[in-house]
This record gives structure tokens, sequence and C-alpha cells, in this order.
């Protein structure tokens, strides 16, 4: 079993393992096993899950808090790579670091000219495949990112999501039997938590 953390203090350093349980925290109300299954591969317990949590939410609401890439710059690293991105009309550049509970996943922090961040969210790393989504059976929780879901089964619908970190599609996929059923997604920092049949 590992030892028990120490209680954080204000000049503890947030980090990597820290922002991991953030993410983790943010999927637990839809996955709880999975969730309770990363954290003991973490050698984390709930109580260590609920204070980086805090710490995430104190640092982000501070009066003078750090941009977003400089947050993320001081808790991960030096990113793995900045690539120039073009979304419509916008030119940005993507930010990516790597996410050692999901290793074929990375952190994605979209920043546009004056240094805003607009998007936060996990990728699918460069160079990893991606899964192959042909069926709801294939939807399962944490098997796919946001754009590789709304690719999958286009024309798919953005939606407003329940919370900041969350997001939806709403999109048409065969069932087992072959049938196309109307259905929705919801994403929390990207990765697929669960889908709802809404349709006949």
């Amino acid at each position: 079993m590992p030892p028990a953390k120490r209680p954080a203090s204000p000049l503890t350093p947030f980090t990597p393992l820290d922002f991991q349980l953030v993410l983790l925290r943010r999927m637990a109300d839809h996955n709880a096993d999975l969730v309770e299954d990363a954290r003991h591969a973490l050698g984390a317990s709930i109580a260590d899950m609920r204070e980086a949590n805090r710490r995430w939410q104190a640092m982000r609401h501070a009066p003078r808090s750090r941009g977003s890439v400089a947050r993320y710059r001081s808790i991960l690293g030096e990113p793995e790579s900045v690539t120039p991105r073009r979304i419509g009309d916008l030119s940005c550049e993507a930010f990516l670091w790597p996410v050692p509970l999901w290793p074929d996943l990375r952190f994605e922090v979209l920043v546009a000219p004056g240094g805003v961040a607009w998007n936060e969210w996990l990728v699918r790393a460069p160079g990893a495949p991606s899964p192959e989504l042909r069926a709801l059976d294939d939807l399962t929780p944490w098997s796919c990112t946001v754009d590789e879901a709304a690719r999958a089964f286009a024309p798919a619908r953005p939606l407003e999501g329940s919370a900041p970190t969350r997001w939806g599609l709403a999109f048409t996929a065969p069932d087992g039997s072959g049938v196309r059923r109307d259905c929705t997604a919801e994403f929390t920092w990207g990765l697929l938590q669960r889908v709802a049949v809404t349709g006949p």
C-alpha cells in the first residue's frame, strides 16, 4: 500500500499526479468504477483527489491567477509539442502534454493570438491509432475523444455541456441490429463518458 500523503500546504507543488486526479474527479460522476481503478493505479486516495480538486479550483480563481498556458507549464513542464492550428477563421497554437494515465492521449490547450486559451481537453496523441467506431457498441466509456466520435458519426451536432469541462454531441449511429438511432454523448475533459439513445 502506498504511504499516506501529507496534507498539502500552500507551498506544496501541484504535480502532474495532482492534475490527473483533477481530471478523474470530474469523471467520477459518470464512471465511478473506472475512476476508482485509475485512482488506485495512481496510488491516490479519495481524500487526495478531493484535495487536488480543491487546490486546482483555488489556483484557477485566485485574484492573481496566471494564464492557462503558464499554469500548465508550471504543473506539467514544457509541452511535448506546440503546433500552429487553424480552425475556421481562427489561427491558434496547440500545446500538447502527455498524460501518463492515458498513454495514447495528450492534454491539448488551444491558444489564440494574445495568449488566450479557449479550449482545454484530451485528444488522441499524434501517431497513436484511433479506435474503430462503427456502431453504438463501440462507444464505451473512455474509448474515444470528442473529435473522434464527431468524425466517425458525421454529421454530429455539438451540444452545450452540463459543466465547464463537459461537452456533448448529438448524432445517429447503428445499434447492434444495424438500425440507426438518434443518440447523445457526453464527454468530460474531451473523453467519452456515456451515450444515451434519444430516439426510436
